[in-house]
């Protein structure tokens, strides 16, 4: 039995739309209350690190053990940034 042109336009029309859709469907999701919770996380933690970046920056010293330690911290918190995806600006 051959099926009727209703039945074949109701067929392509899913096939259409279902070539449509998004492949992922969690990409057309909206960001959920969660996620802004983290993402506002990250950007207050990176910026506090930006703020200890310059003061280290800004710190001038003679002593041999102190410019050590600073440098030192300095790696710490670049490592820091780097880990939220942070680069250098300049």
């Amino acid at each position: 039995m051959s099926r009727g042109w209703e039945s074949k336009s109701v067929e392509s029309a899913q096939e259409a739309a279902q070539s449509s859709a998004p492949s992922n469907p969690s990409a057309a999701k909206p960001p959920t209350a969660s996620a802004h919770l983290e993402e506002a996380d990250r950007k207050r933690k990176r910026q506090a690190l930006e703020l200890q970046r310059e003061r280290i920056l800004s710190e001038r010293t003679s002593s041999p053990h102190r410019r050590t330690a600073l440098t030192n911290a300095l790696a710490d918190i670049e490592e820091k940034l780097a880990e939220l995806g942070w680069s250098i600006h300049l």
